[in-house]
């Protein structure tokens, strides 16, 4: 189990509800690298966006459903989305019913989908768009109905197959502020310059810090090297660029900053199990 640590967000539920629903329209200004002990859903209506939680990192087509257990840190979903698009956030407690409300026979479906969420989920097809309307719906109830409404939700996310386990490693989270700034720095740099050099050197310096440091420290937070997390990076954006036909697989290893295309190749199906072609054709056969 690794350590990371993330500026801890505090939610409080609006007056006479038990949990907080509330809908966006444009990208929200919230903590970089954040995390908070309740669980959370996020419906994205469409557009292309990037998640990254704990030590994974992938890209959504065409909006996205996610379902996030507690303490997982995690950046804004819509960071760098420029689309028009709405943005749902449901977040609660595992006990925001009664600490007994999850081991009721009838709750046993929702319970193992709380488990799951602890690894992150996403959700596809039919599932994310009734889904979608389902917490679209939700938004100008209150109280009874809005409540009959979420637990309908979670039933049918439990009852979904239609989903994926991120496979988030497991964190133990501690709470600081100087670590949060740093990850933060950090982040910028990669994902200004991961298209061409990204330096070890330069990463360290810009958080002040002796490169043998560094390394120890960024191996300590995210339990991967430095240049682990930077092709993790890249063959994320290159699975984004997969899904235009019209890119080259040679066009999609440099635009995602490797410049050769036999280590892009050997990167990526280290990272994801399969070639690029092989990641292509798989992703063109699914209807999201």
């Amino acid at each position: 189990m690794s350590n990371s640590k993330a500026a801890l967000e505090k939610i409080e539920p609006i007056f006479g509800s038990s949990f907080t629903l509330r809908r966006f329209t444009e990208t929200q200004n919230q903590p970089f690298w954040h995390c908070h002990p309740e669980y959370e859903i996020v419906f994205i209506s469409n557009g292309k966006g990037k998640r990254h939680i704990g030590d994974h990192i992938s890209y959504y087509e065409d909006g996205d459903l996610i379902f996030l257990g507690p303490d997982l840190p995690h950046f804004s979903f819509t960071q760098g989305l420029n689309e028009e698009h709405v943005e749902i956030v449901v977040q609660m407690r595992g006990d925001f019913l009664g600490a007994e409300f999850l081991g009721r026979p009838e709750m046993q479906a929702i319970q193992q989908l709380f488990e799951r969420s602890k690894q992150g989920l996403t959700f596809r097809g039919e599932t994310k768009r009734y889904i979608g309307r389902l917490l679209e719906d939700m938004v100008p109830l209150n109280g009874f109905d809005r409540l009959m409404a979420l637990l309908r939700t979670l039933h049918l996310m439990a009852t979904s197959d239609e989903y994926e386990l991120l496979n988030v490693s497991g964190y133990a989270l501690e709470v600081n502020a100087q670590d949060h700034d740093r990850m933060k720095t950090i982040y910028e740099y990669v994902e200004a310059f991961f298209r061409d050099e990204v330096n070890l050197d330069e990463a360290a310096r810009r958080i002040n810090m002796t490169t043998p440091a560094f390394c120890r420290y960024f191996k300590r937070l995210t339990a991967k090297t430095f240049t682990q997390f930077v092709n993790e990076f890249r063959v994320a954006h290159a699975c984004r660029l997969l899904f235009d036909e019209h890119i080259s697989i040679a066009g999609v290893s440099y635009e995602s900053g490797f410049n050769n295309l036999s280590h892009f190749n050997k990167q990526f199906r280290e990272i994801t199990g399969v070639s690029p072609r092989e990641y292509r054709k798989s992703r063109m056969m699914i209807v999201n």
